[in-house]
């Protein structure tokens, strides 16, 4: 190759390189990485479908335990929003300036409920004469998530103590890495009783609701979302946006959430 082909070589490699980086960069920036807690599941999954309908957009969805999710969002994981179960993992991020703090809004608010297997017949009325150590019977077990750590076991600890409950199941308590895996527990029957959202029984036709908690039991049940603060980009506050619009909240409701406006 002569060195007229050699330049003009080059400048077809530069030009090519110069078209390559910025849409590698765009494709980057599109990506938004949600992490969610686990019990969002049904419905984030829906509102994620009805999203890609109306935006080309490069949107992932990761679930698990919020305090799990939390964690990896400190350790650096690439997630673009974060939707917790409670406001203490979000307020452990803000105050560690994980999240951009003027994005944060309260999305959901939820119920907690005892499910058994819908073919069960247990009848229980949650106040201070319950007795739900005898309800499980010989050697059954109520599933709960993680009580130390999950916000479902966390305000099913709390209900539980209000009631006078708590101290009366120490050792017939089993405990899940999350809501969904207390959930399935239940469902297969390995458990008699467990405690879940109203929106997982709504999400698992194996369940029925036994009773619900008052809500003066426990702590409120809001689900705050937040863009982070490490990948707050225009695709990312777009999709944050799309959780607070109609379409999302007709979604939520479907799945047994309500709206924390109350609307």
């Amino acid at each position: 190759m002569g060195m007229n082909g050699i330049k003009a070589f080059s400048i077809v490699a530069l030009v090519l390189a110069s078209m390559v980086t910025p849409l590698s960069a765009m494709a980057a920036g599109d990506r938004v990485v949600v992490f969610a807690a686990a019990s969002l599941k049904n419905a984030m999954d829906d509102v994620a479908a009805a999203y890609k309908r109306v935006r080309d957009a490069d949107l992932r969805v990761s679930y698990a335990g919020s305090s799990t999710l939390a964690r990896q969002i400190e350790q650096g994981a690439p997630a673009a929003v974060y939707v917790s179960a409670n406001e203490a993992w979000m307020d452990r991020l803000e105050n560690n300036g994980r999240i951009a703090a003027a994005s944060r809004i309260d999305l959901l608010r939820n119920e907690l409920v005892l499910v058994a297997p819908v073919s069960s017949d247990v009848r229980a009325t949650l106040d201070a004469s319950a007795d739900l150590r005898s309800l499980l019977g010989e050697g059954g077990y109520l599933a709960m998530a993680n009580t130390d750590a999950v916000p479902a076991g966390i305000y099913g600890r709390q209900a539980l103590r209000h009631l006078g409950l708590w101290d009366g199941l120490q050792g017939r308590i089993a405990q899940a890495e999350d809501v969904r895996a207390a959930l399935a527990l239940v469902a297969r029957g390995e458990t008699p009783l467990g405690i879940v959202y109203s929106s997982d029984a709504v999400a698992q036709a194996d369940v029925r609701v036994v009773d619900t908690f008052a809500s003066d039991s426990h702590d409120a049940i809001v689900y705050p979302a937040a863009v982070t603060a490490d990948a707050d980009t225009p695709a990312a506050r777009n999709f944050l946006a799309f959780l607070q619009g109609e379409q999302a909240r007709r979604l939520f409701r479907k799945w047994g959430f309500g709206v924390a406006d109350g609307e």
